[in-house]
């Protein structure tokens, strides 16, 4: 069993927090297979609040966030969200990588990460909250007309990085 960090980045304009809408944020990702090397080239979804009960390798009674068997070497892996690992991104960590959300992984790595609709974006100075937020462009620009200021995420930028336990 191994911990990965999701870790990201970006520029915040009059932003003070970016965050998933978690516990029910799908995180898309690649994966490779920690035995063979197998690399999907398909997205796969990783839902805390999604339980699934996987194959005969898996031990944990309540199920697992995502199962799938290796199309290569046909190894059973799962990966689940760690609970209560879910952390904001704020202005204070704007240019810096920060770890958003930790995966437990068996079998399976996450590679890549495809941010897609599902943030929540905070203003500055107590102004609008903005729900369901794009980031698949890696850019998003919006006004927040309480404060009558623009409002950006900008240079977004993702990576996986293996943890301590």
């Amino acid at each position: 069993m191994v911990r990965v960090g999701l870790q990201i980045s970006a520029t915040l304009e009059n932003i003070d927090s970016l965050e998933t809408n978690h516990p029910d944020y799908a995180f898309f990702v690649k994966i490779k297979c920690t035995n063979c090397g197998e690399t999907s080239d398909k997205w796969h979804d990783i839902t805390e609040s999604e339980r699934l009960q996987g194959g005969a390798d898996t031990r944990n009674p309540e199920g697992v966030n995502f199962y799938m068997k290796c199309k290569m070497c046909g190894r059973e892996n799962s990966i689940d969200v760690v609970e209560k690992t879910n952390a904001s991104y704020t202005q204070e960590d704007a240019g810096k990588f920060k770890t958003i959300v930790v995966f437990d992984c068996r079998g399976v790595e996450p590679v890549e990460f495809s941010p897609r609709s599902g943030w929540i974006v905070r203003s500055a100075e107590n102004g609008q909250t903005f729900e369901d937020v794009d980031l698949s462009e890696d850019d998003w620009v919006e006004y927040d007309q309480k404060n009558k200021e623009s409002v950006g995420v900008y240079e977004f930028a993702s990576q996986f990085v293996k943890l301590k336990k």
